[in-house]
């Protein structure tokens, strides 16, 4: 496989993974000491470990139990190198939608993703 199909993959399993709720799913994409980030709720900055970030999504009901439409996409993957790559990509959870930088680095011989920050509109 082509790294820009190996990357596609795992937005893919990113993508499944939110909709789903699954986080055995976000394990295998996000790198360990992956972080995730967003200012939008104003002024302070919501930064967070997977080690805090996965019981959110464990907690969560998931968008597949509701028989939520799917609405996700990606927007762009830059490849910077054999190594590290960037993607924009957007999906919808409920009443919000998401626009999220994907930062992914390739390590061990597979891409996982080692940053996101991201921004919430309502839809």
């Amino acid at each position: 496989m082509s790294a820009l199909a190996d990357i596609e993959q795992v937005l893919q399993d990113y993508f499944d993974g939110l909709y789903h709720c699954d986080t055995d799913r976000l394990a295998r994409v996000f790198h360990p000491r992956a972080i995730y980030a967003t200012a939008d709720d104003g002024e302070a900055l919501l930064h967070r470990t997977m080690e805090e970030y996965f019981p959110v999504v464990d907690a969560r009901e998931s968008p597949a139990s509701r028989n939520e439409t799917r609405r996700d996409s990606i927007d762009a993957i830059d490849l910077a190198g054999a190594n590290t790559a960037h993607a924009r990509v957007r999906c919808s959870i409920g009443a919000r939608d998401f626009t999220d930088f994907l930062s992914l680095v390739r390590t061990d011989g597979r891409w996982q993703i080692i940053s996101k920050v991201f921004e919430i509109r309502p839809n």
